[in-house]
């Protein structure tokens, strides 16, 4: 991938000049399409907008105390919702590009009490037939779709662990497309007249966590003596493929402001002992690796990898730990409510091409899975979420990553190189840098278009969901304001527009008009903000989900409403 693409977008997304005005919940107030909004504590309510029959939903914050970004949302007519935020945010449109933030019917939340897991309804190129639990989900073709609608009938998602399996589902004809070669399958691709290799452009980052309000990894020193005492490159070398390379910042240099400040501690397995001895640990200590076995960019071979890492702490610091595989939601649960002992392994890919995805998911004071953060750290990474010009905003990051350093919740490994592959006959097959695979633009020269994941999808919600092969299912269904173009560009969806006002602290959103859902409904500036409101305000009587966290909701807008 080339730099010069990423950093033509960061200008993109660095359009919010913004400042929070102050207000009070539980009074009526003049919306900006001129009718009365009453708040209750956050909780959606009704304005009807003068000489309009249209009565328009809101979601009202009651003022920014609750340290999120964003102060209301307000259907304004019946073609328009205002964003007004908290504070500024660089990258304001490209957070309303990625998939949790879609939009779904006002009565399909209420049909299905908060939690439409396996049956969502959306107004995206394809309709959701059946998902047979275990086996693979079916897709029609949606033929009213608002834009061009894709050239086959039928898209079929399946599912199997391991890249060998996934390239004999290709190579017997039983599958189109599929994803996450392993490093080893390379050369079977390219040396297969009747396959294509599709490089994966998506910034990524594989690295070992630790919740430091378990002992000993309460002990900063025992943090930083695991993160000097494994041999990165070797870990590189040995399982990824070329393109590869040892992580010395969380945050892949690729982006802007990236790699600022000092690179993480390189492989001193003597010192590392030191710390330990330091620690009061000369012996090392037992504890346990978890893990999901899924196959990811930045972690080609889960399992293995982990048994790498389980024979360098015994070999070089004397720390006996035990490898625990776990199922891949229970794993993503326990990481999300703060329950993880010991070590765990995992990664992340860009959602959007902004250092604030990093940084800010992680570090930023709402992830429970590293335990206590910073307060050092949170702070930093809120003025820098703030900051819009990016040369403002270098210093900034420069002390975050120091002070990540230095704290050590995590440290990085990896930055995987990584590809898929499709038959030759597929057209336009391609891997966007951002986002799933956007099969609707593809012609696989057939009715039916059959795609092959690593892993199943825990709910098709993705509102509460953050796996990729859930949010890869429902953007094939569902849609945003905004979503991504095959470079990673953000380009409008279900709104033509959203534009500031003069000091950013507005957004006007002017939506599709004769846009309909799957289930024949018309689409809505209500539908935005109900969507909104069931992720965003914790008090919303359909704020259920699948875990009810919620996570995208709290850690890209600051905070939930009325959470506890």
């Amino acid at each position: 991938m080339k730099r010069v693409r990423w950093l033509a977008l960061a200008a993109v997304f660095a359009l919010v000049i913004a400042a929070c005005g102050e207000g009070e919940g539980g009074e009526t107030t003049t919306t900006a399409g001129g009718g009365e909004t009453t708040t209750a504590g956050g909780a959606t309510t009704t304005t009807v907008e003068p000489g309009s029959s249209f009565e328009g939903l809101a979601l009202d914050s009651g003022g920014c105390d609750y340290d999120g970004k964003i102060a209301s949302i307000e259907a304004t007519a019946e073609t328009e919702v205002v964003f007004t935020l908290c504070s500024e945010d660089p990258a304001f449109l490209a957070k309303l590009a990625f998939i949790p933030f879609a939009v779904q019917p006002a009565e399909h939340f209420e049909a299905t009490e908060g939690s439409p897991l396996e049956n969502p309804i959306g107004t995206g190129p394809f309709v959701l037939e059946e998902w047979s639990r275990g086996s693979e989900i079916v897709y029609s073709t949606n033929q009213d779709y608002w834009g061009e609608v894709p050239a086959f009938d039928t898209l079929v998602f399946r599912w199997r662990d391991s890249s060998t399996a996934r390239i004999t589902e290709l190579t017997s004809g039983n599958a189109d497309f599929i994803t996450n070669l392993a490093a080893s399958d390379y050369a079977t691709i390219e040396g297969d007249a009747n396959l294509q290799l599709l490089v994966d452009e998506n910034p990524n980052v594989f690295y070992v966590g630790f919740n430091n309000l378990f002992p000993p990894f309460d002990d900063v020193r025992v943090r930083q003596a695991i993160a000097m005492g494994v041999d990165r490159q070797r870990i590189i070398d040995t399982f990824y493929p070329d393109g590869s390379a040892v992580a010395d910042f969380f945050t892949p240099c690729i982006i802007e402001n990236a790699c600022e400040g000092e690179p993480f501690y390189e492989f001193d397995p003597e010192g590392a002992r030191a710390l330990l001895a330091e620690a009061g640990f000369p012996d090392g200590f037992e504890t346990t690796i978890k893990l999901r076995d899924v196959f990811r960019v930045y972690l080609p071979e889960p399992v293995a990898v982990a048994e790498d890492i389980r024979a360098q702490l015994s070999e070089n610091l004397g720390i006996e730990a035990e490898v625990i595989v776990m199922e891949s939601g229970a794993f993503i649960e326990e990481n999300a409510s703060g329950q993880q002992e010991g070590i765990h392994l995992l990664g992340w890919g860009a959602d959007y091409p902004h250092v604030t995805n990093f940084l800010d998911f992680h570090f930023g004071g709402g992830n429970p899975q590293y335990g206590e953060m910073s307060p050092d750290i949170i702070d930093t990474l809120a003025e820098g979420a703030r900051t819009v010009d990016p040369a403002a905003a270098q210093p900034i990051y420069e002390q975050a990553n120091n002070l990540i350093r230095e704290f050590v919740p995590m440290f990085p490994v990896a930055w995987g190189a990584a590809a898929d592959a499709a038959l030759t006959t597929v057209e336009n097959a391609a891997v966007a840098p951002v986002g799933a695979p956007q099969f609707a633009t593809m012609n696989p020269g057939d009715a039916d278009f059959v795609f092959v994941q690593n892993a199943e999808p825990i709910s098709l919600f993705c509102a509460d969901e953050t796996d990729g092969e859930s949010l890869s299912a429902c953007e094939q269904v569902l849609e945003g304001l905004y979503g991504y173009g095959p470079n990673g560009e953000v380009i409008p969806k279900l709104a033509t527009e959203c534009a500031p006002d003069d000091t950013g602290l507005v957004w006007t959103c002017a939506l599709r008009e004769g846009v309909t859902f799957h289930d024949g409904s018309t689409f809505d500036a209500n539908d935005v903000v109900t969507s909104w409101s069931v992720g965003l305000d914790a008090s919303h009587p359909l704020h259920v989900g699948n875990t009810g966290a919620f996570e995208y909701f709290s850690y890209l807008w600051g905070a939930l409403i009325n959470a506890e």
